[in-house]
């Protein structure tokens, strides 16, 4: 007889262990659990908002690398090549049609020109093929500059800096 398996009176004894209810109900919580932190989390939401952040920094440090060229150049705005800095709206890149100050700002005024995380490419060298997807422009009235992030996520409006 094997007593392992019965107690002192005969009868079989319990045996340790969970029963199927058990761990489904403890699968169950857990999934329940897991979707609430994901919910709450929500990585998309969380890279969204940390590549805004990196566009409104992005536009703040090219603005204040204008700033630091036009100090040094007694008020000239940077001319680069292509497109001038005018009254519309343009944006800064290495195409004919773009506003290319890279040359003039970079590295003397910012290490590299920054590029809109998600839209943005720089294929070959620092200042040769780029598009950093951000705007400039320049006030017809009083020369403020303006530098616009138009590319944003959730449904934010355009990230600008103006001096």
């Amino acid at each position: 007889m094997n007593l392992s398996a019965q107690n002192k009176k005969g009868h079989a004894s319990p045996q340790a262990g969970f029963t199927l209810i058990e761990i489904l109900l403890v699968i169950g919580i857990l999934a329940i659990l897991i979707a609430i932190t994901l919910i709450a989390i929500n990585p998309a939401r969380q890279f969204s908002q940390a590549n805004n952040t990196q566009r409104s920094s992005d536009v703040a440090a090219i603005l204040n690398a204008i700033n630091q060229y036009m100090i040094d150049n007694d008020g000239a705005i940077p001319a680069g090549t292509g497109v001038a800095i005018s009254a519309s709206t343009t944006n800064m890149g290495s195409d004919a049609a773009d506003v290319n100050i890279c040359s003039d700002i970079v590295p003397l005024y910012i290490a590299e020109m920054p590029v809109d995380p998600t839209y943005g490419s720089i294929t070959t060298g620092p200042c040769s093929v780029y598009n950093t997807s951000y705007d400039v422009s320049r006030s017809a009235t009083d020369n403020r500059i303006t530098v616009t992030a138009p590319e944003t996520e959730l449904g934010i409006p355009d990230i600008f800096v103006t001096r």
